[in-house]
């Protein structure tokens, strides 16, 4: 039987694969609501779904997502386990980042899932995502890794993990950044 949570969050995923609300909608293949635990108690918000992510309709199932899986089991997390959403549900042409009024036009379902789930910790995954949750010009380069309380919810700004397949160096920066996230994820606990 599935728990009221789990029903909300599946009221909100079907809302979203048949939505219309901007012109993301014309050119996808797949909405991509998100999935992990309706329990978790970190939520990861990229920015957009990638080719892969669109064709499978499915969150960070690309290049990106698999060092994603690999990170979350550095610090013995598993993608079951975490909530993995963007901010917009459709890709956006080419990857180019998503427009204010294609974030403003899916904010409410992110606003709902983050309700459904009530996670301790929300971990927006480069610009366009820190954007969403932070009134700040700040870059990702200037705020990862660092934790922000807003209303008894704890942000922890990263970067996405397609910036380090194309910059390798970022590989030990967001290493780093996951352990980091462990150690505040323990904190709570204790």
């Amino acid at each position: 039987m599935a728990t009221e949570s789990e029903g909300s969050i599946e009221r909100i995923a079907g809302e979203i694969v048949i939505c219309i609300k901007c012109r993301l909608s014309q050119t996808r293949k797949h909405a991509v609501p998100g999935e992990g635990s309706v329990s978790s108690k970190v939520m990861f918000v990229g920015e957009g779904p990638g080719e892969q992510e669109d064709a499978q309709g499915r969150p960070f199932v690309g290049a990106a997502g698999k060092l994603l899986t690999q990170l979350l089991q550095s610090i013995n997390l598993r993608r079951q386990d975490v909530y993995i959403t963007n901010v917009v549900k459709c890709r956006p042409p080419n990857n180019r980042p998503p427009r204010k009024d294609e974030a403003a036009a899916c904010r409410p379902y992110l606003e709902r899932q983050i309700a459904v789930i009530d996670p301790k910790v929300i971990c927006p995954m480069g610009n366009s995502a820190i954007r969403a949750f932070m009134d700040s010009d700040k870059s990702v380069t200037e705020l990862h890794g660092i934790p922000f309380e807003v209303e008894s919810v704890t942000y922890f700004p990263m970067y996405h993990p397609a910036a380090a397949l194309y910059t390798f160096s970022l590989r030990r920066v967001m290493e780093e950044d996951f352990r980091k996230l462990r150690a505040l994820l323990d904190s709570m606990v204790s």
